[in-house]
């Protein structure tokens, strides 16, 4: 993701990660300190193999992390940054289409808490994350059934084109989901903003659309992002989400919630010039993110 941080040496190593009833715990021990300058004291070792382990307990719906740590100094001012950057991290984009965009945009955030004891040689943290999750174990089960159902369905062969399949998927979704209007005002609603609510109900908002279409085509192996930002509608602007779709080496809006309320295709495989009342969160305007991910000139 554009922003995130990469974080140094700060001598600590893993020591284990496990699973059980519904936590995880991470524990860590010291093999030599470092003391970075600049916005933290300290930062872990092995941030890499930390987030795979905590983004793992995010796709098992964990309800709480647990990470132990030991340090020769005081630092609980950075654990709240540290945690940020830890979590962003989770949510990198991965191999897998259940990764990155479809956790991201699946979850409400976390609470923290965190403690440390002095044990007369250094310093032992206890940090614990508690995330927020849209869904539940159960749902996600029901969503993984329902998406090899829908790729079933859609037929795709050895000899389907990319664009066939993104036209399938944007269709499928099309066709089969209306926008929910019954909870759009519930700020304390968030099922119809996940691919649960997309799949299974058949009733969803933005993201819900956005999340579904991101599972399906990266499950049929098309690259794809989710972006945020708002959208310009009779006067107003309005939250929204929305999916860049890649082919042929570029990268193409598609926003099948707009083409659903305004019952057109406009906004299928489209370039920035074609959808100015469109405007991107500041993340997603970012010359790294543009970078990484260049739109096409022009339309499909």
């Amino acid at each position: 993701m554009a922003g995130y941080k990469q974080m140094a040496a700060a001598g600590f190593f893993l020591l284990m990660g496990i699973s059980v009833a519904g936590a995880a715990a991470i524990r860590q021990n010291p093999s030599k300190q470092y003391i970075r300058s600049g916005v933290y004291g300290i930062v872990f070792q092995d941030e890499g193999k930390i987030a795979d382990m905590v983004q793992k307990s995010l796709k098992q719906h964990d309800r709480r992390i647990t990470l132990t740590f030991y340090t020769e100094g005081e630092y609980m001012g950075d654990i709240s940054l540290l945690v940020e950057d830890l979590m962003m991290n989770a949510l990198n984009i991965g191999d897998k289409p259940t990764d990155g965009d479809y956790i991201r945009y699946q979850y409400g955030g976390y609470t923290l808490s965190y403690s440390h004891i002095w044990l007369g040689t250094q310093y032992c943290y206890t940090i614990e994350i508690e995330p927020i999750y849209y869904t539940t174990p159960k749902q996600e089960i029901k969503t993984d059934l329902a998406v090899k159902e829908v790729l079933n369905k859609l037929d795709f062969g050895l000899l389907s084109s990319d664009y066939e399949k993104i036209r399938k998927i944007h269709d499928y979704l099309y066709c089969t989901v209306t926008y929910d209007i019954i909870h759009q005002n519930n700020e304390n609603y968030h099922l119809d903003t996940t691919a649960y609510a997309a799949l299974i109900n058949r009733t969803a908002r933005c993201q819900g659309y956005s999340v579904a279409a991101y599972r399906l085509l990266r499950e049929a192996g098309i690259d794809c992002r989710i972006v945020k930002g708002t959208v310009e509608h009779d006067g107003t602007s309005q939250l929204h989400a929305w999916n860049l779709v890649k082919l042929n080496g570029a990268y193409y809006n598609m926003d099948i919630t707009w083409d659903k309320l305004l019952e057109t295709d406009d906004y299928f495989l489209k370039s920035d010039h074609s959808m100015p009342d469109h405007i991107r969160d500041s993340e997603y305007d970012a010359e790294s993110f543009r970078n990484r991910y260049p739109v096409a000139e022009n339309d499909y």
